[in-house]
Formats: structure tokens, C-alpha cells, sequence
């Protein structure tokens, strides 16, 4: 009763494969690999030899023009309550 025998599982891989199809198993198997991968590169870049992101985040912030960091972009508004 606890173990299946290898028909078992075939007789399983056959049902599946006729319910999703192997385009839409074949699918859903490379998404799977890419998110383990883009898992792995993440972890990677988070635990391993980060020093672009220790020296970006060590340097003073630059303006990328000659204008005050709120020119033109700031709004003023007042809040007034409603009588």
C-alpha cells in the first residue's frame, strides 16, 4: 500500500501528459527551470563578492543636472478640510 510499482507511475505520467499535453508540460518545465536559475543568480549576487553594489551604494549621490534636485517637479498643494 505505501509504495507504487514503476506501472503505477506510468499509468500517472500517462494521465497527466493526456490532461495538460506535452506543450503545455514542456512549458510549464522551462518556467520552472528559469525561476530556479534567476533564484540561483539572485542568491548568488546577494551572498557572494558584491562590490559594485558596496561601492554604488558607498558613493555621494550625484546630480545628473545642474538643477536643485525639486525644480519643476514639485507640486505645492494646501489641504483644506471639508466644512
Amino acid at each position: 500500500m505505501g509504495s507504487f510499482s514503476i506501472w503505477h507511475w506510468l499509468i500517472v505520467l500517462l494521465v497527466v501528459v493526456m490532461i495538460f499535453g506535452t506543450k503545455k508540460l514542456r512549458n510549464m518545465g522551462s518556467d520552472l527551470g528559469g525561476a530556479v536559475k534567476g533564484f540561483k543568480d539572485g542568491m548568488k549576487d546577494a551572498g557572494g563578492n558584491n562590490a559594485d553594489a558596496s561601492a554604488a551604494s558607498s558613493a555621494p549621490a550625484a546630480q545628473v543636472t545642474g538643477q536643485p534636485a525639486n525644480s519643476d517637479k514639485t507640486i505645492d498643494v494646501e489641504a483644506r478640510q471639508k466644512s
